[in-house]
């Protein structure tokens, strides 16, 4: 996994494995994002406190992210539910767009969202990925 940051803010998260990429010593709030993420994967965090930023992302994208951090911890949403919540409930297939480009996976929980059929639609780390979160908070709920 990789975390990303400029001017003092998380600016992506990757599922990778960052074999191929350089290595920095890690900033304190890279630190903290990787304690808060050890925390979510084993079911002790529900939420993050993090300072996180997607201004470089268009305003329609912002709108969605924003969006998707309201959607609580092992709840799920429909795209067009998701659409409906922005303003735009005709936009479903453009919120999935922006899901796509979600650069703070998990920690704007994009995986949350589900197709209208309750299936398991498009993830950037695969479906088999996203099924795993949506296990790890359900088996977490309170």
């Amino acid at each position: 996994m990789g975390v990303y940051e400029e001017k003092e803010k998380i600016v992506r998260v990757t599922l990778a494995d960052g074999k191929n990429e350089e290595r920095s010593s890690p900033s304190c709030l890279a630190e903290q994002a990787a304690a808060q993420l050890s925390a979510y994967f084993l079911g002790k965090r529900k939420t993050f406190d993090l300072p996180l930023s997607f201004e470089k992302e268009t305003p329609f994208r912002q709108s969605v992210y924003t969006q998707l951090l309201k959607i609580p911890y092992g709840k799920t949403a429909t795209y067009r539910e998701l659409a409906a919540m922005i303003g735009k409930p005709k936009a479903a297939r453009a919120v999935g767009g922006a899901l796509h480009h979600n650069p703070l996976l998990i920690l704007v929980p994009c995986h949350r969202i589900i197709g209208s059929d309750g299936s398991l639609t498009g993830f950037a780390g695969g479906t088999d990925k996203k099924r795993f979160l949506l296990d790890l908070e359900q088996s977490n709920r309170e």
